[in-house]
């Protein structure tokens, strides 16, 4: 892992998605957030991909991995390599408020502007009862 994120801060990616393979397989939530946001997921990447990157956050962040909850609200708001969704966007949002993730009131302000009440108190009581996936 410390030469993958030794080889993201030099912008060299392919040496960092080579050394996050291993992990990646292996379903490692870092790795998967690392590759799937710093990799796949950033436009100015030539490894650019949202249909490969965001598989990897939702892992990670069904697992329970915080870092991994926002990036993946983002791809929901957007349709980024998911189906576009604000109730799921807002449901991942809500879940890591509940884990201590830094969530900023503007996210939370943005969505809650495109839906509707019902929608917005739907997707609590959906943050509320989920449960991390194990496996």
């Amino acid at each position: 892992m410390e030469e993958a994120v030794k080889a993201m801060q030099a912008g060299d990616m392919a040496t960092a998605e080579k050394e996050l393979q291993v992990l990646v397989k292996e379903r490692d939530p870092r790795a998967q957030f690392f590759a799937g946001l710093y990799i796949y997921g950033n436009p100015d990447s030539k490894f650019y991909d949202p249909n490969k990157a965001t598989p990897m956050l939702l892992d990670a962040a069904e697992r329970g991995y915080v870092p991994a909850m926002l990036p993946i609200a983002g791809a929901y708001a957007e349709g980024k390599g998911v189906p576009k969704s604000l109730f799921e966007a807002y449901k991942w949002v809500a879940i890591a408020e509940r884990w201590h993730g830094q969530v900023s009131p503007q996210a939370v302000e943005q969505l809650s502007r495109d839906m509707k009440p019902d929608e917005i108190e739907k997707a609590k009581a959906a943050a509320a009862a989920y449960t991390f996936k194990t496996k």
